[in-house]
């Protein structure tokens, strides 16, 4: 039977899914030595090392997939979570700011960037960030919930509340 990238990849990611990271990992492996420059594949084998705890393999590999594709959004974002994740923000920074390059209508990457701002403790920034979030996206809980405790940190008890308010209606949706 011959192998098939396609069924590697569902195989890796069944695998992944029952947390069998290194036997997914494997099948990821094999599907790229057929099909090097697939960035599908780059990119779950990334998001399986991600899963597995080793988030230095797992930005290699979405980096791999970002260099074959370099124009996806999800991939872009993901790299900007992964380097919040390691707590390297000129990391972060770079992908919140290409991907916002690539696409300043993206409520993911808005967020990110205060995040970034919020760990550096430049509130205000952070502030800007997620309310240009939730501008876009007004419905978007990390952003509600990131900007309500900004403005706790800055000590707007208004601003605050109403994006608790905001949150509760979010999460009846």
């Amino acid at each position: 039977m011959l192998e098939n990238c396609e069924k590697l990849n569902n195989q890796a990611i069944e695998l992944a899914m029952k947390g069998e990271y290194k036997e997914a990992i494997a099948c990821f492996i094999r599907a790229i030595s057929l099909e090097n420059q697939n960035h599908t594949l780059w990119y779950n084998l990334g998001l399986t090392y991600r899963d597995s705890g080793d988030l230095g393999a797992a930005c290699s590999a979405i980096e791999k997939a970002l260099e074959i594709e370099p124009e996806d959004e999800e991939i872009i974002e993901t790299l900007s979570s992964l380097y919040i994740s390691m707590g390297k923000p000129n990391d972060a920074l770079y992908y919140c700011v290409l991907g916002l390059d690539m696409n300043p209508y993206n409520s993911h990457f808005w967020n990110n960037l205060g995040v970034v701002y919020f760990n550096q403790k430049d509130y205000g920034n952070a502030e800007e960030a997620f309310e240009h979030a939730i501008t876009i996206n007004p419905y978007y809980y990390d952003a509600l919930y990131n900007l309500r405790d900004t403005y706790e940190e800055l000590g707007n008890q208004l601003g605050a509340r109403e994006c608790a308010a905001r949150m509760k209606g979010v999460q009846g949706r």
